[in-house]
């Protein structure tokens, strides 16, 4: 395995190119990224991450007129349009104009609310995501997905705006709970089961090294998966193709977030999805039972629950069917034609659901 993992630079190429940097003490690009037109700078954060950015502040002051930071709450509590109106009444109030940019430091809530911000702020200005948790590194951060929540669902007000950059230092990695580090590792395994199967051999092979946000293995997860994602968005940024296969896990999954009231890391919510996805590929007869045994071994090995309780279907099934990926009323999920091979699933019997359902709930919870 790789002891070190030097800077890397992945591009997103097509209609909306721009660069990706991962490494270890890379926050010295940040003035490239944000480029030199701009004049004021506003960082977004959450509380968790107030320190650093203070620490950002006081590092760009010297390279633009103006550096405010705004904070707002940690997790889903940022992602509602009360937070979004608070970011820009700083904005006006700070005559921040189309050639100013925003900054999004904190996790994949608060990048995608930064990403909204910026999108929706005079119709669009400069973006750079600085994501400090697992999740947002490998997922929420990149590919120009934005979005608040709304009270019938996740993400549901939004809007496709790419970054001028990403800028991901596993440096921050380093002080975040193991629980939150196992979280994220849910979404490099479902990079791993859609596209990157050697992601799932790595963490296999070496999970404890997996775990240690300063090894080289973390650093290639991390890679491996920002490349997946990378490539997918660059061939359809929109998700009018097979940027869709990236929700692997995500109609249930998000239907438990909701279930949740938001309290549950969208990490958890995700790995009970994949094990649902993985549940319908092996009633649709794509999969076979060791392809349903190996997601559920890889994410329970990380700590990572594969049940619900059972009694709930009827509130998810609802969910699921206001769920922004559904199409004329007609659920679609991210199935495994075989581990790697992803594909589409829709129009299926609301009994098929169940009975794929019915394999992971748990009848001793209520």
């Amino acid at each position: 395995m790789t002891e070190e993992l030097a800077h890397t630079r992945i591009e997103v190429t097509g209609e909306s190119a721009y660069p990706i940097i991962i490494g270890r003490s890379v926050l010295g690009e940040l003035p490239r990224l944000v480029g030199e037109r701009a004049k004021n700078i506003l960082i977004i954060h959450s509380g968790s991450v107030a320190a650093y950015a203070e620490s950002m502040r006081t590092q760009l002051q010297s390279h633009y007129d103006q550096v405010l930071v705004a904070e707002v709450p940690d997790a889903e509590a940022a992602k509602r349009v009360e937070v979004a109106a608070f970011c820009w009444q700083v904005l006006g109030q700070a005559d921040f104009t189309r050639t100013d940019a925003i900054i999004g430091l904190g996790g994949g809530a608060v990048t995608d609310l930064a990403g909204f911000v910026a999108a929706t702020w005079l119709r669009g200005v400069t973006l750079v995501q600085v994501p400090t948790t697992v999740l947002a590194m490998v997922d929420a951060s990149v590919g120009g997905k934005t979005g608040i929540n709304t009270a019938e669902g996740k993400n549901l007000v939004g809007s496709f705006y790419a970054p001028s950059g990403v800028l991901i230092d596993l440096d921050f990695a380093a002080s975040l709970p193991e629980n939150e580090v196992r979280a994220g590792l849910a979404e490099v395994v479902k990079c791993g089961f859609i596209a990157d199967t050697d992601i799932l051999g790595i963490i296999e092979s070496h999970l404890e090294d997996a775990l240690d946000t300063g090894s080289g293995t973390f650093a290639e997860l991390v890679t491996r998966a920002v490349r997946v994602k990378a490539h997918i968005v660059s061939a359809d940024f929109k998700e009018a193709g097979q940027r869709e296969f990236l929700n692997y896990g995500h109609t249930l999954g998000h239907a438990i977030e909701h279930a949740e009231r938001y309290q549950w890391r969208h990490g958890a919510a995700i790995s009970i999805g994949m094990v649902f996805a993985a549940e319908l590929g092996r009633l649709t007869g794509s999969l076979s039972d060791e392809d349903v045994a190996r997601h559920r071994r890889i994410l329970s090995s990380l700590g990572l629950p594969v049940s619900y309780p059972q009694g709930r279907w009827p509130g998810l099934l609802a969910t699921m069917q206001r769920d922004k990926k559904a199409r004329a009323g007609m659920l679609r999920f991210v199935v495994l034609d075989a581990i790697g091979k992803p594909s589409i699933l829709a129009g299926t019997d609301d009994s098929m659901l169940f009975l794929a359902y019915q394999e992971l709930s748990s009848p001793s919870e209520s």
